[in-house]
């Protein structure tokens, strides 16, 4: 079985290092959102749909492609996991807009549609920073 711990725990380690993060599709997948919460994150989640998420982690029903800009205007990171490529450059849009980083993982073998840098996890996972800022200060 697939232990998810192994790849979160480096993402959150990484992201921990900012007061805020504004999570874009977290899906059914709220393990990052919540750890980050514990650690004092101050985290918004955003899906097209109205989801679950833990205690502490804000949610905001938001479409990245037609995004409402006052969600994110706070963050210091806007982050998707396994963020498909379509959305690449919408988010990049949203996190230059308000002066945020833009970091996020891909899924399989996709490829950034987008200028990055990328950091290898201890856990094999790929993070990819299209956009920094006062995060890694």
């Amino acid at each position: 079985m697939y232990d998810v711990t192994d790849t979160t725990d480096p993402l959150v380690d990484r992201l921990a290092s900012v007061d805020s993060v504004v999570e874009v599709g977290i899906g059914n997948h709220p393990d990052v959102a919540a750890a980050l919460a514990k650690r004092g994150v101050a985290v918004t989640a955003t899906d097209i749909v109205e989801r679950e998420v833990p205690d502490g982690v804000r949610f905001v029903v938001d479409d990245i492609l037609d995004p409402d800009q006052s969600v994110y205007v706070d963050a210091d990171i806007v982050f998707a996991r396994n963020l498909p490529p379509e959305l690449h450059r919408p988010t990049l849009t949203v996190a230059d807009a308000v002066g945020a980083a833009f970091w996020f993982t891909t899924l399989g073998g996709d490829q950034p549609t987008v200028a990055v840098e990328r950091e290898q996890l201890r856990s094999g996972e790929t993070l990819y920073w299209a956009k920094d800022s006062k995060a890694l200060e």
